[in-house]
C-alpha cells in the first residue's frame, strides 16, 4: 500500500470513521513496515512494541489530517519515527543514561556467519551502538535527516550531532571488520 489507491482510501475513510476493521486492515498492512522503524530506535523488541503501539495510537488519532496528495507510507514511517524520538527523549529525562562503556562489548559470533551481511547483522550491530549514537545514526543515515533536524528533534547541539554519528560510523565499521574476520576463520574451519 505505497499508493494511495482506491482500496487505501476506502481503509483511510474507514478509520476516520472509527470503523474497528478498517483499523485491524491499516494496522495489518503497515504493521512489519512500522516495526521495522520502532526496532532500529529501541534498545530491545518490548520497547519497540510499545513505541508501535503508540506510534499506531497517534496515527488513528490523527488519520483524519493525513494528506492524500502524498504517500500513506511516508505519513505513517513519520509518524513512527517522531515516536520513537519522543520515546528516547523520555529516557532522557527520566534520567536514565546508560554509560557509553557498558556498550563496549565483545561481539560474540555465532560458527554459522556468511560471509554476506545481512539487514538482520546490520540491524543486530546497530542495536549494540549506544542509545545517542544510534538514534543519530538511524536518523541521518536511514531517515535522511540533516544535522539541524537531528539537533532540533533530539535537543543536542548539531556538533554532538555530528560527533555521534562519526563515533556510530566508526564503530559499525570496526564491527564490520571483526564479522568479516570471523567469517574468514570460519571458513578456515571447514
Amino acid at each position: 500500500m505505497t499508493e494511495v489507491d482506491e482500496k487505501s482510501i476506502h481503509i483511510i475513510k474507514g478509520c476516520i470513521d472509527g470503523d474497528r476493521r478498517a483499523q485491524k486492515d491499516l494496522y495489518t498492512a503497515y504493521y512489519a513496515m512500522a516495526l521495522g522503524i520502532c526496532l532500529r530506535y529501541s534498545n530491545n523488541r518490548e520497547d519497540a512494541i510499545g513505541i508501535l503501539n503508540e506510534g499506531f495510537f497517534k496515527v488513528f488519532k490523527n488519520i483524519g489530517k493525513y494528506d492524500y496528495q502524498k504517500p500513506f507510507s511516508v505519513w505513517i514511517k513519520k509518524i513512527m519515527t517522531n515516536t520513537a524520538i519522543d520515546f528516547y527523549r523520555a529516557k532522557i529525562r527520566q534520567g536514565i543514561h546508560v554509560d557509553v562503556a557498558m556498550y563496549e562489548q565483545t561481539i560474540v559470533y555465532d560458527d554459522t556467519v556468511s560471509q554476506k551481511l545481512n539487514y538482520e547483522d546490520l540491524l543486530a550491530m546497530v542495536h549494540q551502538l549506544p542509545p545517542a549514537y544510534r538514534a543519530v545514526f538511524n536518523l541521518y543515515a536511514i531517515d535522511g535527516y540533516g544535522h539541524e533536524e537531528i539537533s532540533d528533534m533530539l535537543g543536542i547541539a548539531i556538533g554532538t550531532s555530528k560527533s555521534n554519528l562519526h563515533k556510530a560510523r566508526g564503530r559499525l565499521a570496526e564491527m564490520v571488520k571483526i564479522q568479516r574476520a570471523m567469517c574468514g576463520k570460519t571458513e578456515e574451519k571447514t
